[in-house]
């Protein structure tokens, strides 16, 4: 198993410019306002061979009248409780403030190796600045700057020294569900009931989820990464910066992503945001199940569920061949049937036909029923074969390519969804000259 280390400390003394830089990537949102950090965040590093999980969490604070404050505190704790190896991130410009005392207060009662990080110490001369903290009671205290990265070598070396060459085995291959929609529908909250436990913030306010936020989940024969993403407001809606970045970041989520899982409030309905969502899923080529949250909050008549359902399949037309879930999430009402749709779209999107068994099955019937002739021309079909890649291509080889128009090329995409299970996935047809 790899060594978890938790980056924990007050607001804005670097704590994700410090998991950045441990991660050598940019996966945690920096900005110069407090607070940006909401949810915890997971990253994988190495040194010298030796790889490590990093934890980067919110600031911490004692402002039980903020409930922001008062969520940001709990998944401190938690990651504390996760962690092997904690790393206590300070101000060295600003000195020891009353929350490091805090801070400091609450990891010495932990059992859990704590190092002491002075950030902010960018040059030689400024290194006196980090003796004050001392005071602060840790045996070890390295003094670094993680915007430009001096320093950080003498602390990966202690994080190493901790560790024994043994982790688990690269988990890069397991699918990603990707959870999105517009602000509030409940992206968070279904992440949170699926694993049983509060791994991301909930508030009733919008915009809560800031970074995507990625969850290992391996319960009930599922094995795979639920990735929760800001909800994506449209355009003139997106004012701050840091929200900007957010977007940005889920759109990166949804083209990493093996199948989205699109969250609608059922008292909004489809929104015009909602189809922009499915369309960007749709231009990446990925799987899709959508997910009506709140159905317990709408008032029911007769057929209502199937009226709502064939409403959302025609706001989607033509790609309608999509699962629709109607769940309560804060009731668990049918939230594992969202898994299982998602396991069973995933398994769509990387089928494979044998490339005997498309022309066998598939041929005859294009032979029965060819593409309209056209200025005179016939058009003959000879071969199939799917081609490589992640989703869903197939190729036609036939005489005349350039006459084989879109409405032909939905037939033969209707065929092969009723043919073999593609529900869920694009499939994409390509015509080609033999």
């Amino acid at each position: 198993m790899r060594n978890i280390v938790a980056i924990v400390g007050r607001p804005n003394v670097g704590k994700s410019t410090l998991f950045n830089r441990l991660i050598q990537s940019r996966d945690a949102i920096v900005d110069e306002t407090s607070g940006v950090t909401r949810d915890r965040n997971y990253g994988t590093g190495d040194w010298n061979g030796k790889e490590f999980s990093v934890i980067d969490t919110g600031g911490y604070l004692l402002d039980n009248e903020d409930s922001f404050n008062r969520e940001i505190r709990k998944q401190v704790e938690l990651a504390i409780d996760e962690a092997d190896i904690i790393l206590f991130l300070v101000d060295g410009k600003e000195g020891i403030t009353p929350m490091d005392e805090d801070v400091a207060h609450l990891l010495r009662r932990s059992d859990k190796p704590v190092h002491l990080v002075v950030n902010k110490i960018d040059s030689p001369d400024k290194f006196a600045l980090s003796a004050e903290f001392y005071a602060l009671g840790f045996d070890t205290l390295f003094p670094l700057s993680a915007a430009n990265g001096g320093g950080t070598g003498d602390l990966l070396d202690e994080i190493a020294s901790h560790m024994d060459d043994t982790h688990e085995e690269a988990t890069d291959h397991l699918p990603r569900l990707t959870v999105i929609g517009r602000p509030n529908v409940g992206k968070s909250s279904i992440i949170n009931a699926f694993i049983g436990q509060e791994r991301n913030i909930v508030t009733p306010i919008a915009g809560t989820t800031r970074d995507t936020v990625l969850t290992r989940y391996n319960l009930f024969d599922f094995d795979f990464y639920l990735v929760d993403t800001a909800g994506i407001r449209r355009k003139q809606k997106v004012t701050e910066n840091i929200e900007f970045y957010s977007v940005m970041r889920s759109i990166r989520a949804i083209e990493n992503s093996d199948v989205c899982i699109l969250m609608l409030d059922a008292q909004s309905g489809l929104e015009a945001q909602d189809l922009n969502l499915f369309s960007l899923c749709r231009r990446n080529n990925k799987g899709v199940v959508v997910v009506v949250n709140k159905w317990d909050l709408v008032q029911k008549e007769n057929n209502t569920l199937k009226k709502y359902e064939a409403l959302v399949r025609e706001r989607l037309a033509p790609d309608n061949d999509i699962p629709v879930v109607f769940t309560s999430v804060l009731n668990k009402q049918r939230i594992y049937k969202v898994l299982e749709m998602a396991k069973q779209v995933y398994e769509n999107r990387a089928r494979r036909i044998p490339t005997s068994e498309l022309n066998d099955t598939l041929l005859p019937i294009l032979k029965q029923t060819p593409p309209p002739i056209y200025k005179g021309k016939t058009v003959k079909i000879k071969y199939i074969t799917q081609l490589p890649g992640t989703y869903p291509a197939f190729v036609f080889f036939c005489n005349l390519p350039q006459y084989v128009k879109e409405p032909y090329k939905r037939f033969v995409e209707n065929n092969l969804r009723r043919l073999w299970n593609f529900t869920g996935v694009p499939v994409k047809v390509y015509f080609r000259e033999k």
